[in-house]
């Protein structure tokens, strides 16, 4: 068996030169990822917002992208414990951060039956998910892979992030008032300490950085890193944490507009 995977994951090991950041490359792969995120998004919202009751149909959308994010997120690991490392594991790929968390929410869509559950989960994706995805396409070495699948694989999870979160403001099943981004921190914060957790628990030579807030070493993000350096860890980790709270409080006020 594992003969057989190693034999299609190589007939898909296509070599690359990593593009480089902000490169014609990244510039226009971004745009048009982006422009069809957006158009999706804006068809499907407009569809969901005609409904007579939009509730199962935006389920449905959830679930379908949270089954096609964990069939990518399997091949990816796949390829990078056969292909990348060699029969190794890498905690660093572990899929527990920010930009992993849509998946979960949309593969658990079809149990979030009540309205307000569905509305918070719908907020974390317009708010955090949004975030996740444009701060990734916007600083994106960690998209740049030897390999074309890999690096497609990159681009494409974080325009299905854009898609997710853009759908879920446009169709109106996001919340958009202040106590709706308040509802969703505690599930922010829980995830936060799931991957500490992890990182803990991996221990401190096992590179595993799980939403970047690794206690053993500096964050590997630009500026919070040097922060890190020159404040300590525990400080440039809070520091990132309140960042990303920040940020989504900010993607919370722009989608409010976009109705």
């Amino acid at each position: 068996m594992y003969i057989f995977l190693q034999s299609i994951l190589r007939m898909t090991a296509w070599p690359m030169t990593p593009p480089v950041p902000y490169s014609a490359f990244h510039i226009l792969l971004t745009v048009f990822g982006a422009g069809f995120a957006v158009s999706f998004a804006r068809f499907f919202g407009k569809k969901i917002r005609s409904m007579a009751s939009p509730e199962p149909y935006f389920r449905h959308i959830l679930f379908s992208c949270g089954v096609l994010l964990a069939l990518m997120e399997l091949y990816k690991q796949a390829f990078l414990y056969v292909i990348e490392f060699h029969g190794h594991f890498d905690w660093w790929y572990f899929p527990f951060q920010l930009c992993s968390i849509p998946m979960y929410i949309c593969l658990a869509a079809p149990l979030l039956h009540s309205e307000k559950t569905l509305r918070r989960a719908a907020t974390f994706l317009q708010d955090f998910g949004l975030l996740g995805g444009i701060m990734a396409l916007a600083v994106p070495p960690g998209l740049m892979h030897p390999y074309w699948t890999m690096t497609l694989h990159g681009f494409l999870w974080h325009f299905t992030l854009l898609f997710l979160g853009l759908l879920s403001c446009m169709s109106g099943i996001a919340g958009h008032e202040r106590r709706d981004y308040m509802d969703i921190l505690p599930f922010f914060f829980l995830c936060c300490v799931i991957a500490c957790v992890i990182n803990i628990a991996a221990g401190p030579t096992a590179d595993a950085d799980m939403f970047y807030i690794s206690p053993f070493h500096p964050s590997s993000q630009p500026v919070f890193h040097e922060i890190a350096c020159a404040v300590g860890i525990f400080w440039g980790n809070l520091l990132y944490v309140v960042s990303m709270i920040v940020g989504g409080l900010l993607m919370h006020k722009i989608s409010s507009r976009l109705l």
